[in-house]
């Protein structure tokens, strides 16, 4: 899945180039957002701190499942003395302790997870400065668009006039 939208971004870039070459004076301008965020200070910062946080947070987790394993073994070297009821005991000891580590696990690493939140506090106005940056340097540069040349091959800036997007659904008869 990712091929195909990594192609179908490459054929939207190609093909806008072709179209805007022939039919305007769009100018295209392109940066490496990796390489500027490298040289920017608070940036390596923010990143040394989220990392630091995550590998004392992984080590923690580690920790927790290394118990629910200890946990499960003393279990098992157990279980042919143990009786029924004390057996329903400790598996559910053992899958409680377990789910409680894939909780904190999701709560620190998950989509919406503090590992999440922080980088947001910490990289996102970086990476907000560094957005508005490009967009006065197109517009003072008289670009219509800004590419990334770092990864996968975005727009980070475009001049609204070139929008064809309400054409677009014009002509699909979704707009008057």
């Amino acid at each position: 899945m990712k091929i195909k939208s990594k192609i179908i971004c490459f054929l939207f870039v190609i093909i806008s180039c072709f179209a805007f070459g022939q039919g305007s004076n769009a100018k295209f301008g392109y940066v490496d957002t990796d390489y500027i965020l490298s040289q920017i200070p608070e940036y390596k910062a923010a990143q040394s701190e989220l990392d630091k946080t995550s590998v004392q947070w992984q080590k923690e987790i580690e920790g927790k499942y290394s118990e629910v394993d200890k946990l499960y073994k003393a279990y098992q070297a157990d279980a042919i003395l143990l009786t029924d009821e004390m057996k329903k005991k400790r598996e559910n000891e053992i899958v409680n302790k377990e789910k409680e580590v894939k909780d904190l696990q999701k709560s620190r690493f998950g989509v919406d997870g503090e590992l999440f939140k922080k980088r947001q506090e910490l990289v996102k106005p970086i990476q907000d400065k560094v957005y508005n940056a490009i967009k006065t340097v197109a517009e003072k540069s008289g670009l219509g668009f800004i590419l990334d040349k770092s990864g996968q091959v975005s727009i980070l800036y475009a001049n609204s006039k070139y929008d064809k997007s309400d054409d677009v659904l014009v002509y699909l008869g979704y707009k008057k």
